[in-house]
C-alpha cells in the first residue's frame, strides 16, 4: 500500500485502517445508453480526512462537509423526523437485524421536505457500538451518494446527530433474495425469477466494476441483494466497498472482512482484493440459485456444509448436475440453462482469478439463457431419485441467524 499523505477535509479512508489513499479522486458513475461499464462522467475530485479526523470530527462538522459535497442530491434528516416516520422506531415497524443494528420501515410525505416525494422508506439504524459503526456508515453515505445505477438501492438520505448514525433508503417491498430463498414459509422462486434476480445483481455489480474509478464491493451475498415489487434486484450495504486498484498496481491490500462462504480464497489466505474477489462471490450466489443451498450450512453432514467444494463435482456433467438442482423448482426449469449457468459458476470460483469471468461476459451468458424453455420436467430429468437429489434447504434459517466471519464477524 502507498504511504497516507497529509490530507485535507473531507472524506476518504472509511472503509478500513489500511485504505488511507483508495478514495482519492473518486468520479461519479453514471450508465452509458450504449455500455453501462464505460463512459462514466468524471466528478471533481473529494476532500480527503484521515480516519483519525474522522473520529474526532463533531457531527455538526460532519454534516457541514456532506451538504457541502452532495448538496440537494441527498437528505440530512433530524433524528426527531425519523423517529416520528418510524413510530419511534417501533418493533412492529421492523424490516431486519444484524451486526449493523435495526432497519425499520417508515413513511415520508412531501410536506417533510421540499423535494422529497411521498414514499416509503427503510431506516437503518447503525449501531455504533458494534462491528460496523461510523466508518461504515460514513463509507455507506459517500458510495451511495455519488453512485445512481437501477441495480443500486437508492440512498436517500442520512441522519448523523450526536451519537447517532442513520440512513434512510429507498423501501424494497420484496425485501431480501436470501430471504425468498430460505426461509420456509417463502413460496419458491420460479427459475426465470431466479434469472432475473442474478442478471439485475450481475448488472449492478459490472457498474461498480466498470467506473473510470472501478469499486470493488466486497460483500456480494443474497442478503445484501434487495427486490423491488417487480423482482428487479438492487445491491445494498456498502459498508465494505473500497476503490480498486490504480495504475500498475494489480490489487488492494485491506484487512479481511465479509462473510466466509462468499470471500474468495486468495483474498482470505492474503487480503488481496480485486474485483475478481466479488467475481468469485457471484459464482457462489449463483450456486446458492441453482441448488437452494446457503453458502454456508454448519446444519448438513461436513462434506456438504461448504456449497463450492460439495456441488464442483456435479457443475461439470449436465447427467449429475439435475441431482442438485433446487428440488423445490420441481422441474420447471431449463435443461440446457441450468447446464449454462453451471458451467457460468464453476468459472466465477476458480481458484486462481484469472481465469474467473469478467461481469460483461457474465451478463452475456445469463441473458442468453433466458429465452431457453427446454423445462426439465418434459425432458425426462425430472424428477430426480429422492436419496441422490436431496438437497433441500434447512428451514431454521431467518434474518436473525448469524452468518460465520472471515475472521471479523461482518454481520449477523
Amino acid at each position: 500500500m502507498k504511504e497516507s499523505k497529509a490530507w485535507k477535509p473531507f472524506t476518504a479512508n472509511c472503509c478500513s485502517a489500511e485504505d488511507h489513499t483508495i478514495f482519492r479522486n473518486f468520479s461519479r458513475c453514471r450508465t452509458s445508453r450504449s455500455d453501462f461499464s464505460k463512459n462514466v462522467a468524471p466528478m471533481p475530485s473529494f476532500r480527503l480526512i484521515s480516519v483519525s479526523d474522522i473520529s474526532r470530527t463533531s457531527s455538526s462538522r460532519i454534516n457541514e462537509d456532506l451538504m457541502q459535497t452532495f448538496g440537494q442530491d441527498l437528505f440530512d434528516f433530524q433524528l426527531s423526523e425519523l423517529k416520528a416516520i418510524t413510530q419511534n422506531f417501533s418493533s412492529s415497524y421492523l424490516l431486519g437485524e444484524g451486526g449493523f443494528g435495526t432497519v425499520h420501515k417508515g413513511y415520508v410525505d412531501e410536506n417533510l421536505r421540499g423535494g422529497l416525494k411521498a414514499q416509503a422508506v427503510a431506516v437503518k439504524l447503525l449501531d455504533i457500538e458494534g462491528l460496523q459503526g461510523h466508518r461504515e456508515w460514513l463509507a455507506e453515505v459517500i458510495f451511495l451518494g455519488q453512485l445512481r445505477h437501477p441495480n443500486l438501492v437508492k440512498l436517500i438520505g442520512y441522519c448523523c446527530e450526536d451519537e447517532e448514525r442513520l440512513l434512510v433508503y429507498e423501501f424494497m417491498p420484496r425485501g431480501s433474495l436470501e430471504n425468498h430463498l430460505f426461509k420456509r414459509i417463502s413460496v419458491s422462486l420460479p427459475w426465470g425469477t431466479r434469472l432475473k434476480i442474478s442478471i439485475g445483481a450481475a448488472k449492478g455489480l459490472a457498474f461498480l466494476h466498470g467506473a473510470e474509478k472501478p469499486v470493488i464491493y466486497r460483500d456480494f451475498k443474497t442478503s445484501n441483494i434487495l427486490l423491488d415489487s417487480e423482482f428487479n434486484a438492487k445491491l445494498s450495504d456498502f459498508g465494505l466497498a473500497t476503490m480498486g486498484p490504480e495504475g500498475s498496481e494489480t490489487h488492494v491490500t485491506t484487512r479481511v472482512m465479509g462473510t466466509y462462504g462468499y470471500a474468495a480464497p486468495e483474498y482470505v489466505s492474503t487480503g488481496h482484493l480485486t474485483t475478481k474477489s466479488d467475481i468469485y462471490s457471484f459464482g457462489v450466489v449463483l450456486l446458492e440459485l441453482l441448488t437452494g443451498r446457503r453458502a454456508m450450512d454448519k446444519t448438513r453432514v461436513k462434506t456438504e456444509q461448504n456449497l463450492v467444494d460439495w456441488s464442483k463435482p456435479y457443475l461439470t456433467s449436465s447427467r449429475r448436475l439435475r441431482y442438485i438442482i433446487d428440488p423445490r423448482l420441481l422441474g420447471q426449469y431449463s435443461v440446457k440453462g441450468a447446464k449454462e449457468m453451471a458451467n457460468l459458476a464453476l468459472h466465477c470460483v476458480s481458484l486462481n482469478p484469472k481465469d474467473r469471468p469478467k461481469m460483461p461476459q457474465i451478463i452475456e451468458t445469463l441473458e442468453a439463457v433466458q429465452p431457453l424453455r427446454d423445462m426439465a420436467v418434459t425432458c425426462g430429468h425430472w424428477p430426480v431419485s429422492p436419496k441422490t437429489g436431496r438437497n433441500v434447504s434447512s428451514g431454521n434459517n431467518n434474518m436473525k441467524k448469524k452468518e460465520s466471519p472471515v475472521f471479523v464477524n461482518r454481520r449477523a
